[in-house]
């Protein structure tokens, strides 16, 4: 998975597809992850011919004139990108589960390495329910409003309000959470929230 910024201009995705192909990589699915200034974020999910190096399927791209590829890694969810209708209908397909069903869909949703939600514990939070690789502690301020969190060592981490709840999502290595991942977020904890009280 490479996330590229480009010119929001026609032809500027083929330009960035060619040079994906002639250095050994084939497209599997494109997701336009934001639009800003003139430019368009989009994460493009690739498989990569035998020998080919990542390394050089970044430097086609970065040659081409205002294109700057933000972040590449492994893509582990699966073989395609999974839109947020999708979740839409799998929370439809059980409301009463539709919170923590959601928190399992957060990870290929975003492209994220774990999802939790926390409940409030006296001081501190505990986990209500969360994926397999999510911390299982959590040191965090109230949050108030979709929001990056401070450094961590390892994931870029964010959190939303759900309910009385919070949702955190984290990921090893970035990229930043952008503003329409932040706002998007907090879309679909609004679904399921509907959802789960319908």
């Amino acid at each position: 998975m490479i996330r590229v910024e480009l010119p929001d201009v026609p032809g500027s995705l083929g330009r960035v597809a060619s040079a994906i192909g002639e250095a050994g990589g084939d497209i599997e699915a494109i997701e336009i992850v934001e639009k800003r200034d003139g430019f368009a974020v989009d994460d493009v999910l690739l498989e990569i011919a035998p020998g080919t190096m990542p390394d050089s399927i970044v430097s086609a791209c970065s040659v081409l004139d205002g294109v700057s590829v933000l972040w590449v890694n492994r893509y582990a969810a699966g073989g395609n990108l999974f839109l947020d209708l999708e979740v839409v209908e799998a929370l439809t397909e059980d409301p009463a589960n539709a919170q923590d069903r959601l928190i399992d869909l957060l990870p290929i949703t975003f492209r994220v390495d774990w999802a939790a939600r926390l409940r409030r514990d006296g001081d501190g939070w505990a986990v209500a329910h969360a994926t397999d690789a999510a911390p299982t502690e959590f040191d965090l301020d109230e949050v108030t409003a979709p929001t990056r969190l401070p450094d961590h060592e390892i994931y870029v981490e964010c959190a939303a309000p759900f309910g009385r709840d919070l949702v955190l999502i984290g990921r090893r290595g970035g990229p930043e959470f952008l503003d329409s991942e932040l706002a998007r977020l907090e879309h679909l904890l609004g679904l399921a929230m509907t959802i789960s009280h319908a």
